[in-house]
């Protein structure tokens, strides 16, 4: 069965505050290293208006995933007050660099993408690695739904129920071992089907990759998700696997997960190698803490508008602190943003 997200997870209703518009990421891949203080200047950037697309009905689902279905479909609804992003707007609104950089890219460009067959190579420092096929990898798992907040770090944000597993479930069958302290994601690397990866971008070197430390990939609200809105994950959202983690900016939340490995050292993230002044590691959501370019203290919330913009204060990990703020104690959040 499908199983609701805790109530300590829930979202709670925010004040809105006064129009404000914010600042896109990609000026950053406008030009080459050379041109990097020109094309990094402050552009204001504003949400599209996804009411314009239909929405999106996905092909039919593999049998790994419709037999871990519950009989009843997804309904709208509302969490405390807040109300669940509209599923046309999750799906053409997006980030995923591999199929472009405007927000409509990924919609447009992801249907290129085959997602059967998959494999996901477990590796590193596990005592049970090996390369499983999509389905033989979900086969211990017990699908469950959470509604969560994904906050970007160019400060919209949305409400998505996603439908997954603990990556903590994961690590329990792969067995980390005693040099085991981090945890590294690496995206599909194959620019035939993904146009980003052969655009001549300066400032990525594909594959994208990620990581979080061990003891936050242990926490129950992260997740590997393979759906969305009680359906497949579709492929501008990162099918057929990706990462969610509800209290950092999104980037952190990888798409089309090819590999996963158990690691002894911080790995080097993609965006902390572009920028590590502006994209650290943790990538906390942290209202206190501005983005070099653009203050994180407000958040556009999706749908928005010209006459309806939408916006509200952004919460310390995005709302989540009572379930994560004590991996950090002693942290310096400013220093390890």
């Amino acid at each position: 069965m499908l199983i609701k997200s805790p109530s300590a997870s829930d979202c709670k209703e925010s004040d809105v505050t006064p129009e404000s518009f914010y600042l896109s990421r990609r000026s950053l891949l406008g030009g080459s290293l050379a041109g990097l203080a020109v094309g990094a200047l402050p552009r204001w950037s504003e949400a599209s208006d996804a009411s314009q697309y239909a929405d999106v009905e996905p092909g039919a689902a593999p049998g790994w995933f419709k037999d871990k279905l519950p009989t009843t479909q997804w309904q709208a609804m509302t969490v405390k007050g807040e109300a669940i992003t509209p599923f046309k707007d999750a799906t053409h609104y997006n980030n995923f660099y591999e199929f472009g950089t405007d927000k409509g890219d990924p919609a447009q460009n992801a249907g290129s993408l085959k997602t059967e067959p998959w494999s996901v190579v477990i590796d590193g420092e596990v005592g049970k690695p090996g390369r499983y096929a999509l389905e033989d990898f979900m086969k211990p798992y017990q699908l469950e739904e959470r509604i969560y907040r994904l906050r970007c770090v160019e400060a919209w944000s949305m409400v998505i129920p996603w439908m997954g597993f603990p990556i903590s479930a994961l690590l329990k069958q792969v067995e980390p071992t005693a040099n085991a302290k981090y945890i590294r994601f690496e995206t599909l690397q194959d620019p035939k089907t993904m146009p980003g990866q052969r655009s001549g971008f300066a400032l990525i070197d594909w594959p994208y990759v990620e990581g979080l430390r061990l003891d936050e990939a242990m926490n129950p609200l992260a997740i590997l998700a393979v759906g969305m809105y009680g359906r497949e994950l579709p492929n501008q959202n990162g099918a057929p696997l990706r990462l969610v983690v509800p209290w950092k900016y999104g980037f952190k939340s990888v798409k089309s997960i090819v590999r996963i490995s158990l690691v002894s050292e911080q790995p080097k993230t993609t965006w902390q190698s572009i920028a590590a002044n502006e994209y650290g590691f943790y990538a906390n959501v942290n209202p206190t803490v501005d983005h070099p370019r653009w203050t994180q203290a407000h958040e556009r919330r999706l749908p928005s508008g010209l006459f309806s913009p939408n916006i509200r204060q952004t919460e310390m990990f995005n709302g989540y602190g009572e379930q994560v703020a004590s991996l950090y104690t002693g942290m310096d959040l400013r220093k390890n943003y």
